[in-house]
């Protein structure tokens, strides 16, 4: 690459704002060139924990020749209309997950950065980790047989301190009209679109409990639970309510596999397995950041990645649906099935 591209952060609403801004600086083919918020008490620090300029002229950002790409983490309400503007100027776009608040917002930012030939990308970092590709290798083996149940759970304590009261996560993560959903819309979307890659994206059937222990007015404790037509189940739990290691179980007729983060450990039992075997979990493959810069030098678009983001959004949109009226909803998938 003969000389980096230049990146825009547009929006420090979210927690990892600066983890984005701070992979702008540090890839060899990026340069972090400015900040946005329309907010200045967000924005403002954010320029300034990263040594760039600051502005709250979204216009005048895009218009900027020298502005090749930006990072978004605005509020999830905010994605389409702030996305579809980028794409329309031209600028490459990465965001953070969710894509948007409903499937339609999703697939019409889709579209507009294809009218408009820019590189689109949404963090979706699990598909990318060793263990992930670990685990894929062993389902690929046919070693756990049909598989028939999986859970995945991931959760921190960002709504509770040690006593119970006042995490560490923003008041505006339990703002309905911006944050669109809780725990499960933030957090739990890693464990939806791991599950979808292992089970698959089509359920039959969702159905969604949200509790919140915090009573901050969103969900800080969720379980959502997939049916599938093959007779499969899937579990995602998240949460913000609870400190315990991520962890994925993965059951089959044949056999079984567990995985913690504590220590990194991937275990596999069954027939093929002896009495219980360690699988070896690899390094993890390039980030979503990186994937992205590798796509726009490329020409390349991110097609497993947009089909993904889309029906994650999908099923959080399902499973809101389900929490919110207390029933089991029917999953439409892409054919409308």
């Amino acid at each position: 690459m003969s000389k980096p591209l230049k990146i825009a952060a547009l929006g420090f609403w979210h927690v990892h704002a600066g983890d984005y801004a701070r992979q702008a600086q540090q890839h060899p083919g990026t340069e972090l060139v400015a900040v946005w918020d329309d907010n200045p008490d967000l924005g403002q620090p954010g320029a300034e924990k990263f040594g760039v300029p600051y502005t709250d002229d979204l216009d005048a950002l895009l218009a900027r020749a020298d502005v090749d790409g930006v990072t978004v983490t605005t509020s999830t309400d905010r994605h389409r209309d702030l996305i579809v503007k980028a794409a329309n100027a031209g600028k490459h776009i990465f965001t953070e997950k969710v894509l948007a608040p409903t499937v339609t917002e999703a697939e019409e930012i889709i579209a507009a950065a294809d009218a408009n030939g820019v590189r689109l990308v949404v963090s979706l970092p699990r598909l990318a980790h060793g263990y992930t590709h670990a685990i894929r290798a062993v389902i690929a083996s046919g070693d756990l047989g049909k598989l028939t149940y999986a859970r995945v759970r991931l959760s921190h304590d960002g709504a509770v301190s040690a006593g119970g009261q006042g995490g560490w996560l923003p008041e505006r993560f339990f703002e309905p009209k911006t944050a669109i959903g809780g725990a499960l819309t933030d957090l739990g979307c890693h464990p939806i679109y791991l599950t979808q890659l292992f089970l698959g994206a089509d359920p039959d059937t969702v159905s969604a409990t949200y509790r919140s222990v915090a009573g901050l007015g969103l969900e800080d404790n969720a379980v959502v639970t997939l049916g599938y037509g093959d007779q499969k189940i899937g579990v995602v739990e998240a949460g913000f309510a609870s400190r315990n290691p991520f962890t994925i179980e993965i059951f089959g007729t044949e056999g079984s596999l567990t995985y913690t983060e504590d220590g990194n450990v991937l275990r596999a039992f069954g027939p093929a397995f002896g009495d219980g075997r360690q699988v070896p979990v690899p390094d993890h493959g390039k980030d979503p950041f990186a994937q992205w810069v590798d796509h726009i030098t490329e020409g390349t678009r991110a097609d497993d990645n947009l089909a993904r983001a889309v029906e994650l959004t999908r099923m959080v949109v399902a499973a809101n649906e389900s929490a919110e009226q207390a029933t089991v909803v029917r999953y439409a998938g892409p054919a409308g099935r």
